[in-house]
């Protein structure tokens, strides 16, 4: 079975190259995770066309869980793009031309439509990236309790995860310093709102600049972390800042792993994130191993 470790910003992402049927994949997952303590987060990757010259650069993820990744999106498109050059023998990313991205189109478990990533290398194997986010289906306010607090948040539906953004001054935000509890309380809500995967987003001060520190579970693999980076939650943050404010929201979020930035524009719909991957290690095991 033939895998890579990716590193997206620190939410180090383990992607299987070896097909493997989708009934088997959380277990896989589950495997992967226990050899690679530091990954977060498991996809299944296949690139489907961009092997010849002139052919379009497409290829498919579907994550263990089933969720919506915008992370390992950033780092499937890259993996895709290195295996594109492999087959053609020539590289198609020229390292330091900004100008000139190359795009993959990526159809992604959790989204109904192919998602648009724009990688520019920075290294034979580093690239920085820009990927279109999927529109968030609703953001809604909600009355959620756990143990005996009840506090009113707002809910971002995504394609494939949902996101609850708690700011500083919600009663909820004192769960950043209650691991434990907060581990339950994403659980017990992700239930509840019948999400397939819940995040909450611990979202610090106001400025250019914010912390944000993103818990994230996901249902079918019953995985739950508190992730160095999360490109889905970051967007969804965005989104709910752009319908607070009615306006353009252009944000740099400061997370554990590092910065990402989102543009939100109500007016046409478009998110875009911007990240980064580089990949870290390519490896294979036997599966009867």
């Amino acid at each position: 079975m033939r895998y890579c470790i990716v590193d997206p910003t620190g939410n180090i992402t383990a992607l299987v190259e070896s097909e493997i049927e989708v009934a088997r994949q959380p277990s896989v997952g589950a495997e992967l995770m226990r050899r690679h303590p530091e990954v977060e987060q498991v996809g299944f990757v296949q690139l489907v066309s961009g092997g010849v010259p002139d052919e379009p650069l497409a290829g498919t993820l579907r994550m263990a869980g089933g969720e919506f990744c915008g992370n390992a999106s950033i780092s499937a498109a890259a993996l895709c793009l290195l295996r594109a050059e492999e087959a053609r023998g020539v590289s198609i990313a020229n390292q330091g031309n900004t100008q000139d991205p190359c795009v993959v189109s990526l159809r992604v478990s959790g989204a109904a439509r192919p998602v648009e990533v724009r990688l520019f290398r920075e290294a034979p194997k580093a690239f920085k990236a820009a990927i279109r986010m999927p529109e968030a289906q609703d953001i809604s306010w909600k009355v959620l309790s756990y143990g005996d607090v009840s506090a009113k948040v707002p809910v971002v539906a995504l394609e494939g995860i949902s996101h609850i953004v708690i700011e500083a001054d919600n009663l909820f935000f004192s769960l950043l310093d209650k691991p434990d509890v907060a581990e339950e309380a994403v659980k017990a809500w992700c239930k509840q709102l019948g999400a397939d995967g819940l995040g909450l987003m611990f979202l610090e001060k106001e400025g250019p600049s914010r912390k944000l520190t993103p818990l994230v579970y996901v249902a079918d693999g019953d995985t739950v972390f508190w992730e160095h980076s999360c490109a889905s939650g970051s967007a969804a943050t965005a989104l709910y800042l752009a319908e607070r404010l009615g306006a353009f929201a252009d944000e740099e979020l400061v997370e554990p792993g590092g910065s990402l930035r989102v543009t939100c524009d109500p007016t046409t719909g478009e998110t875009w994130l911007y990240g980064s991957a580089r990949i870290v290690e390519e490896a294979s095991i036997s599966q009867s191993s």
